[in-house]
């Protein structure tokens, strides 16, 4: 099965720990996305608490890799974070451009790479 990505890699002195004022927006908009946002905000909470604490000491968060049309997945070996789709009809172009601009407004430096590295599983 080919997979689908857009990779958001850090670059500079930009780190994990960065992402922090964003990263809530950037789950919402991506859980709405898939329409997998939950009715109750406190499970949503528990999804931000569970990576903010990795992200706030500058570690790998989890992401949010369920089973859904998109995944976000936080590889371990290089400092970026990247949307995953197994089928060729998802365009993650709107989930690509949304969070860019997120990662902009927080002054993250970053390069966007598509299908990258798409021999994973």
């Amino acid at each position: 099965m080919k997979v689908f990505s857009t990779h958001f890699v850090l670059k500079g002195k930009s780190d994990y720990k960065d992402l922090a004022p964003v990263f809530p927006e950037i789950l919402r908009a991506l859980l709405i996305e898939i329409g997998q946002m939950p009715e109750e905000e406190e499970i949503f909470q528990m999804f931000v608490e569970m990576n903010m604490a990795d992200i706030e000491r500058n570690r790998k968060p989890e992401g949010y890799n369920r089973k859904g049309k998109m995944r976000l997945i936080f590889p371990i070996d290089r400092k970026e974070f990247y949307l995953k789709t197994y089928s060729k009809t998802t365009d993650m172009s709107r989930m690509a451009e949304l969070i860019s601009s997120f990662l902009t407004s927080a002054g993250v430096k970053f390069d966007v790479l598509h299908n990258d590295r798409t021999d994973f599983d």
